[in-house]
């Protein structure tokens, strides 16, 4: 059995107060391991978005905990948070996030940066996951200077650099048309299988979600 990566245990969050509460998270059980691939589906306004925002401890739950490589965020400092979430986990959004003023090569070595790696060892670095994602042509290139596909594969790369036990996507391929979202999720999926990282990834898109070994959808803040 491989290890446990992100474990979430009855998890919980709700919004507002007194008579204007709303619930979205439920007791949400869930845990993913190294090398898995797990889809989050549901419609929209369900809570899949919260989920992962909450998973990645950029928003605390209101009850239940979270647990990234055995560490619950609960315990730890906001600084410790940080640093565990920068070791551990990636993240991909539908809107790529990218620095306009910064090449492709200088976007994905900043988060070696932010660890303090030596310049020129973290853009060596930046430069193979490019190379991997396929734009090793493209790393000069500001992020004005790349189609939507190659942004996203930019930002794939950026997520993956510091090689996370786990990548968190929110609607990675939503912004895309379905040639160039089929190519970046190809590439996801090759970079999973080479690194060994766990992926959980939220999407509308029903032929993707199939091509993960796990399908889950939130209903009702519980996910089945």
């Amino acid at each position: 059995m491989n290890k446990p990566v992100l474990q979430a245990r009855e998890v919980t969050k709700i919004y507002g107060t007194g008579d204007q509460v709303i619930p979205v998270l439920r007791g949400i059980n869930f845990t993913i391991e190294q090398g898995q691939r797990i889809a989050i589906v549901g419609a929209s306004g369900t809570g899949k978005s919260t989920l992962l925002h909450v998973l990645g401890g950029l928003d605390s739950p209101s009850g239940g905990e979270v647990l990234l490589n055995d560490q619950p965020y609960s315990r730890l400092g906001e600084v410790e948070q940080g640093a565990l979430r920068n070791r551990y986990l990636g993240f991909v959004y539908q809107f790529h996030h990218l620095l306009p003023e910064f090449s492709a090569l200088d976007n994905v070595a900043m988060p070696l940066w932010i660890r303090r790696m030596p310049k020129a060892e973290a853009r060596e670095q930046a430069e193979k996951i490019l190379k991997a994602v396929g734009l090793g042509q493209r790393l000069q290139h500001a992020p004005g200077e790349l189609s939507g596909g190659e942004r996203q594969r930019a930002a794939l790369a950026r997520a993956l650099v510091t090689q996370p036990a786990c990548v968190l996507a929110d609607e990675p391929t939503g912004n895309l048309d379905r040639a160039t979202a089929e190519a970046v999720f190809e590439v996801m999926l090759s970079l999973n299988q080479q690194f060994g990282t766990a992926l959980v990834i939220v999407t509308h898109d029903m032929e993707l979600a199939t091509r993960c070994d796990t399908q889950l959808t939130l209903k009702n803040g519980l996910l089945a």
